[in-house]
This record gives structure tokens, C-alpha cells and sequence, in this order.
């Protein structure tokens, strides 16, 4: 089973403390993970398996292995390129194509990101994909993969909140002007498999900014800022004040220019490296073939 490996040297300010509460605020493991490392000896000091309430001492080298757990399917690998915008060993920031779908599922069990990475780290054994923040086929740009579980639920703590910023770049239907908040709650609309729609007695909290950089060709190019993230939430708002997201087929129509995709590309995203805690900012420019949009 693959495993994670965490390595420390006590310093003497945490001399006397439990290895349990150290192991859970200081190396931020989370209570079913430590649970899990406990149940397979996986904290040792100086090489030694310890109990919970073992009392650190100054020099002591901590060693926590997180079992990884394999994967819940198979996935078949598949040498096509994949361009990689960040990567560390514990994250990867990927620039996705459009269209192509993230994840793999027994309707698509081929031609995915997923199938893309699981070729690219086929030697790492069993693949995982963790996508912490996951992008609609159409949809191009960055998005953001853990590498090991540990990551990705330190990761996860920091979606939702203002670490974690995610900026959209799209070419909207009409002439918009200026700036403005869309703070309309989303929901799932009845009877649909995919379809969200605006719900504001039933709907999840919802809250886009946006803010136009230029227009032409009766289209305008939009910068956005999520501060939610719930599925096709921009798609979702800039139908609702009248300016579908260009190539839409689901909220607003498609055109010949976009086969297979739409106007919307994930251009920077800035979060906090897990372990480190360095800030971490990826850019990605707007695809020509949504810059051509604008121009008749």
C-alpha cells in the first residue's frame, strides 16, 4: 500500500508535549488520518513505534507514515500530453484543454485528465487523482491536484476560504459594462442530471464577482472572482443578468467557433502551499480562440 512520509526534528519549545496533539496541530493531520497511521504503528520516534501519549523530548526524530490507500478503480493510462503549470511533491497545478473532461467514470472510462496523469505517474504504482478544485469539460485553464491524501485534505481546508482564489477569465454574450456582484443562491433544477438553476427559497449561497476588461463584435471579455463554488456557478450567473457565458449550449446557445466547449477559462489561481505555507500564484492567458470572439 503507498504511503506518505512525514519527518521531523523536535525542537526543545516542544519538548514535553504529547505526540498526539503535535501530530495533529503542528503537522496538521487530521483525526481519521491519525487514526488510520495508528492502527499500522505508522508513528515512530528515532525509528521506534510509540503510543499516543509518549512525551516528546528535544532531538527527537518523528517519522509519520499516512497509509495512501490505493485506488477505488482502475484507470487506464494514456500517453497525451498534459501541460503541467506548477508542481511540487505535493501538488500539481494543471492547465486543462478544453473540451476535455477531469474524471473519469464508467460512461467515459477513457480520454480524460485523469487517464493523462495516471500515464504521466504510472510509475508512483497505484494512482490516485485528487483534483481539489475540478473544472467543467468545456471549461479551460488551471486547476488544482493533490498528490497524496495528506495534501489534499490540507488543501481542501483552504478551498472555500480567501487563501484560496480562483480568477476566471470569459467572453460573455452582449455589451456589460463596469463591475458588479452576482449574489444569487443555486440549485439543482428538478428532474435535470446537470442543469443548475437561480433557487432563492432552496438554493445553496452563491457569489461571483465580475469585472469587464473589454468588449467587441457585441461580446464582452469579463474578469471573475468566486467566492463560492458551486457547480456551473458563472455559467449559472451570467445567464441570469442576461449575459450567457459565449458557446453555452446548456445556459445559453452554442456557436460554430467552440466545438465542444465555451468561453470560460481558469486564469490564476493563488493558494497556500500545504506544507510549507509559501503562496503559490499560476497565471494562464486567455486562449486565442476566445480572444477571437471579440473581433468580428
Amino acid at each position: 500500500m503507498p504511503a506518505y512520509e512525514l519527518t521531523v526534528c523536535i525542537a526543545e519549545k516542544d519538548a514535553g508535549r504529547k505526540i498526539k496533539y503535535f501530530a495533529r496541530s503542528d503537522l496538521k493531520i487530521s483525526y481519521s488520518q491519525y487514526c488510520a497511521m495508528k492502527a499500522c504503528d505508522g508513528m515512530r520516534v528515532n525509528g521506534v513505534p510509540v503510543h499516543a501519549n509518549y512525551l516528546l523530548r528535544a532531538g527527537d526524530v518523528v517519522t509519520a507514515t499516512l497509509p495512501e490507500g490505493g485506488g477505488s478503480k482502475e484507470v487506464l493510462p494514456e500517453k497525451l500530453p498534459v501541460k503541467i503549470a506548477y508542481a511540487d511533491d505535493d501538488l500539481l497545478i494543471v492547465d486543462k484543454d478544453a473540451p476535455l473532461a477531469c474524471q473519469c467514470t464508467p460512461k467515459q472510462p477513457t480520454g480524460t485528465l485523469e487517464n493523462r496523469l495516471a500515464f504521466l505517474y504510472r510509475e508512483q504504482g497505484d494512482f490516485v487523482f485528487r483534483p481539489v478544485n475540478r473544472l467543467d469539460k468545456g471549461t479551460s485553464g488551471l486547476m488544482t491536484v493533490a498528490r497524496h491524501a495528506h495534501a489534499y485534505q490540507l488543501l481542501q481546508a483552504q478551498l472555500h476560504t480567501p487563501r484560496f482564489v480562483r480568477k476566471y477569465l470569459a467572453v460573455v454574450e452582449g455589451t456589460l459594462t463596469g463591475e458588479g456582484c452576482v449574489d444569487l443562491p443555486i440549485a439543482k433544477e428538478e428532474a435535470a442530471t446537470v442543469r443548475r438553476v437561480i433557487d432563492m427559497e432552496h438554493g445553496k449561497p452563491a457569489v461571483t464577482h465580475y469585472q469587464t476588461i473589454s468588449s467587441g463584435n457585441d461580446r464582452t471579455l469579463v474578469r471573475l472572482r468566486l467566492e463560492t463554488g458551486r457547480t456551473h456557478q458563472i455559467r449559472v450567473h451570467m445567464a441570469a443578468i442576461g449575459h450567457p457565458v459565449a458557446g453555452d449550449f446548456l445556459y445559453g446557445h452554442e456557436i460554430a467557433q467552440l466545438p465542444g466547449r465555451f468561453a470560460l477559462h481558469s486564469a490564476a489561481i493563488e493558494l497556500d502551499q500545504p506544507l510549507s505555507g509559501e503562496r503559490i500564484r499560476i497565471e494562464s492567458p486567455l486562449p486565442d480562440e476566445l480572444r477571437k470572439l471579440l473581433t468580428p
